[in-house]
């Protein structure tokens, strides 16, 4: 057993109304996708202990319209839950209710810092699936922050400008122009979407950048590229490419007392008010120990860590990190990611996920079943 926890999917849909639960049978995608939204005009569970409103919303109304649902009150002799073939069904399915109470009260109040990027930020069904996704996580007590990367959408940008990008050791050489482009498109483009697309599906997210409230502080990042066994490192200029020194929480903290989600681009400043590009993967990380989260999630184009087989990784300690690079089963681009979620537990986060970002609702699968859909890494 993985992790000794199952949660969603759910073959349920519920819909409160005048202080009482009807449920209608819906596939796990629909539940997914619906639950979300329906939960979004709900007011938080701080302000609605009894997890139910009293009266019927706007949105409410459209549901019934739209899904066909009956209200239920204690004179109605309907069943909750329509649509089931036998008692056994009904049955089954609350059963499945019962045991997702568990693990609600354990990722209530808890955060958890989400690394959006690669197929999940480009494709549309996708896009939307996370928006829903995160606002459910919301919905439910959980406290999500987001910290999301924009490398293609920054060059494409770039061709538009006939300015080539170059890359030194796999990182963008970033001068003054790049630089420009690079806020440009991350804070005032990518930024804004992700924003939208959130508070458009019923969410209330905020967006920032690191230079917001000096979020994210960063100096320059040095970087050496060996040259020979006999010479000297090479000491190699990316420009405005920085490193995280310093995270100040207050701006999320004031953010998630109002119950909005902060949607962090990953712009960094200097101490002399300069901006600087920052891996999005390294900011994630650094939030996420600033804030002793929960959980730090990586959402990514592969499907985890794999074996010289090609044979799933499910879970990785901290302490094999190091051998597991040696001996070249974590290469390229996942050594990056796979470090970052070492420093991340070092810094107090709980667990690390690198998660396949093209599955559908991949946050919540990871988060909420047994097998989840990528790799842990624990301490």
């Amino acid at each position: 057993m993985r992790r000794g926890r199952f949660f969603f999917t759910l073959p349920l849909q519920e819909c409160f109304y005048g202080g009482e639960i009807c449920f209608r049978h819906c596939s796990s995608r629909q539940l997914l996708h619906e639950s979300a939204r329906d939960l979004s005009t709900r007011s938080s569970p701080a302000s609605d202990p009894r997890g139910h409103l009293a009266g019927e919303s706007a949105y409410f109304r459209e549901a019934v319209a739209r899904w066909h649902i009956l209200p239920l009150s204690p004179a109605d002799s309907i069943s909750f839950f329509e649509g089931a073939t036998t008692m056994q069904e009904s049955i089954e399915r609350a059963k499945v209710l019962i045991e997702s109470l568990p693990y609600m009260q354990e990722f209530r109040n808890k955060t958890v810092v989400i690394k959006y990027g690669g197929h999940a930020m480009v494709d549309e069904h996708l896009k939307k699936q996370f928006a829903l996704d995160v606002i459910l996580m919301k919905h439910i007590g959980i406290n999500p922050v987001i910290v999301h990367g924009g490398g293609p959408q920054i060059n494409r940008f770039l061709e538009r400008l006939d300015i080539k990008a170059n890359y030194v050791e796999g990182m963008r050489v970033t001068d003054g122009e790049t630089m420009d482009v690079v806020e440009m498109v991350l804070v005032g483009k990518v930024n804004k979407e992700i924003v939208g697309l959130i508070n458009h599906c019923g969410g209330k997210a905020v967006g920032l950048s690191g230079r917001d409230g000096d979020l994210v502080c960063a100096r320059k990042l040095q970087v050496n590229k060996a040259v020979a066994d006999d010479a000297p490192p090479e000491l190699i200029d990316l420009g405005r490419v920085g490193q995280v020194t310093r995270v100040n929480p207050s701006v999320l903290i004031g953010l998630k007392s109002e119950d909005f989600i902060p949607v962090i681009a990953p712009v960094g400043v200097g101490e002399d008010g300069q901006a600087y590009n920052i891996n999005a993967d390294l900011v994630a990380a650094a939030v996420a120990g600033q804030l002793k989260a929960e959980k730090l999630i990586l959402l990514t184009d592969v499907e985890g860590v794999k074996d010289s087989d090609g044979t799933l990784l499910t879970t990785i300690r901290n302490e094999q990190i190091e051998r597991l690079i040696a001996d070249g089963t974590v290469a390229g681009g996942m050594i990056p990611k796979v470090r970052c979620c070492g420093e991340a537990l070092a810094s107090g986060v709980v667990k690390t996920h690198i998660v396949d970002g093209r599955v559908e609702h991949a946050i919540l699968l990871e988060m909420f079943t047994r097998e989840g859909v990528g790799t842990q890494i624990i301490e």
